[in-house]
């Protein structure tokens, strides 16, 4: 990338570490104690990949904002990559929890709430049917489980470079062609080429090709990809996707963990997509642990026709915990208070005016980036043209760079979405937020500029 100096970028970033470090004691403290009792001292192994040297503590949120031990201020346009969409506390949210949790929690029994979140759950999004989990990844894990044994098939098919949080048979790419795991893929119980198979997104011919043989059990798709970027679909990609499942006899799973963002009934209503089934978690229950998964009535039948009740808790699907009362009035409150129609409205709006400022600056520096939009998410991506599929997506990544301008942002009080340049909107975002980040993003970029 000629137009950004390398050499600038390597002084930059050394000097944004610097500025990191000196700036919060407490968290680096706090960080070296966490050492002792936490490999790495994180809680999760992943969060090592954030930006700085070592990772912020939190004190406390509220909104679009949080606070660090150290007291600085950010806006946050990470929100828990999705898991806080909603915004930090939402009071709804907040009251229902307290209000659910002095009544007791969980007791491996329905509440009423259960019912109306199943309604509305069905209004959104078209599917009659619904169960609960306590994370995207497990609706999907439990999801898939279901398309198997309802179809009698072995294999999945995924998009290359998909996102279906951590589930085994998600993590395998294409190289050179042909499916191999995905790097830094641990402790695998197979090597999931023997239970995957992995196509380009938007490449209907080989999508045609890997159905064609009729043994495999269902599609698991973002309907747009986001965790390589966004990527979109190309037009007449889904009713393609759609044609071909049912002409295959292949159930069609729609992820919309992240796509949510497209309104009230994802990308799926705004859309008009038929999915046999569909899978939902992070943001949905104002942040406590909440995930759901819905399925037509012809997969309802054909899935309580093939579990037996004296059988029915030794399935692998299902949880202890999963339904609890207390997910359940969190993610009602949530529905009904938060993630309105009004909201996304606002929200889209100010992801237009964020993606609008970038592009200013783009324009401005003649950089050959581009910024993408989908709904309440907005991101810019270090290629002109935006990316047709994950390969292409990954190919275009720029490890130095992406950490530069997300340590730059946060030395100036903005959180990013880690691993890519995303930012999504919550319902107390400000036009003064997002203008906030157009300034600091022309100021990192002309640093580094040739």
């Amino acid at each position: 990338m000629s137009f950004i100096n390398r050499e600038k970028l390597r002084a930059a970033l050394d000097a944004e570490r610097v500025r990191f470090a000196a700036a919060n004691p407490r968290s680096r403290e706090l960080h070296e104690r966490a050492r002792a009792h936490m490999p790495a001292g994180v809680p999760m192994h992943w969060m090592v990949r954030w930006s700085g040297d070592f990772p912020l503590f939190v004190a406390d949120a509220s909104g679009a904002h949080f606070r660090d031990v150290d007291g600085h201020d950010y806006l946050d346009f990470c929100l828990g990559d999705t898991g806080a969409m909603t915004g930090h506390a939402p009071d709804a949210a907040v009251r229902a929890i307290a209000q659910r949790a002095a009544m007791g929690s969980t007791f491996m029994l329905p509440t009423e709430d259960a019912l109306w979140v199943s309604a509305e759950l069905a209004r959104r999004f078209g599917l009659p049917f619904w169960q609960y989990a306590l994370t995207a990844t497990d609706a999907n894990r439990f999801s898939i489980r279901l398309a198997r044994r309802i179809t009698g098939r072995r294999l999945i098919l995924v998009f290359n470079y998909c996102y279906h949080g951590t589930v085994d048979e998600t993590f395998v790419t294409l190289r050179d062609g042909v499916p191999v795991p995905r790097d830094g893929n641990i402790g695998m119980p197979v090597n999931p080429a023997l239970t995957t198979r992995v196509v380009e997104f938007n490449d209907v011919a080989a999508l045609e090709a890997a159905l064609a043989p009729g043994d495999v059990a269902c599609v698991l798709a973002e309907p747009v990809m986001t965790n390589i970027g966004i990527v979109q679909p190309d037009p007449g990609f889904h009713e393609a996707l759609r044609e071909i499942t049912r002409r295959t006899g292949t159930l069609l799973i729609i992820d919309e963990t992240h796509t949510i963002c497209c309104g009230e009934g994802g990308y799926t209503r705004a859309h008009g997509l038929q999915p046999d089934m569909l899978t939902l978690g992070k943001p949905i229950a104002g942040g406590v642990p909440a995930a759901v998964y819905g399925m037509s009535e012809e997969v309802a039948a054909r899935m309580q026709a093939s579990i037996e009740r004296d059988l029915s808790d030794t399935g692998g699907i299902g949880g202890t915990l999963a339904g609890n009362a207390l997910s359940i009035a969190a993610t009602r409150a949530t529905l009904e208070h938060v993630l309105t129609a009004q909201s996304f409205e606002r929200t889209f709006a100010t992801a237009q005016r964020w993606a609008a400022g970038v592009q200013a600056v783009i324009d401005e520096f003649d950089l050959p980036w581009h910024v993408s939009r989908l709904g309440s998410r907005a991101e810019y991506w270090f290629c002109a043209q935006p990316p047709r599929n994950g390969g292409e997506a990954a190919a275009s990544s720029d490890a130095d760079l992406d950490r530069y301008m997300h340590l730059a942002a946060l030395n100036r009080g903005i959180l990013m979405t880690p691993f890519h340049n995303m930012a999504l909107m919550c319902p107390a975002t400000s036009d003064a937020d997002v203008d906030r980040h157009t300034q600091v993003f022309r100021e990192v970029v002309e640093k580094i500029k040739s």
